[in-house]
């Protein structure tokens, strides 16, 4: 199952307002389980995160972990985390890219946000999780 366009811009204006409430400037994307982007939104971001945010949120949904657990697990990877990181396209695994799972616990997608610090990025992509559950 995949995220609806209805659920994404629901997931999107949550973290849009929690990154005006932190009054931060964030890119956010929302992608469904095969990584093709669903919704976007670029908060006045610096025009490099925008493909951070993409990436982030590509990486949660193809491994179905957050975009900074995957990141600790390419750390343990020691000498293959560097074919791992260029794998896919390209990963990106620090803090921002989560998980999206509808009501019955399966993965319907990933929003990431980008711009912020790790744990603002992280904060601002869970508010779109919240309301989705």
């Amino acid at each position: 199952m995949n995220i609806t366009y209805k659920e994404a811009t629901k997931a999107l204006n949550a973290s849009i307002e929690k990154a005006n409430e932190l009054n931060i400037s964030v890119s956010l994307a929302i992608v469904d389980t095969g990584g093709h982007l669903v919704a976007f939104a670029r908060l006045d971001s610096v025009f490099g995160v925008i493909e951070f945010t993409v990436k982030k949120a590509r990486t949660a949904v193809m491994f179905g972990i957050d975009s900074d657990m995957m990141g600790t697990i390419v750390l343990g990877a020691e000498i293959h985390g560097y074919g791992m990181l260029n794998s896919n396209g390209g990963l990106l695994t620090i803090a921002g890219g989560v998980v999206l799972k509808n009501k019955e616990g399966n993965i319907i997608g990933a929003i990431a946000s980008s711009g912020g610090s790790p744990e603002q990025d992280r904060e601002i992509a869970s508010a779109g999780t919240a309301v989705l559950n």
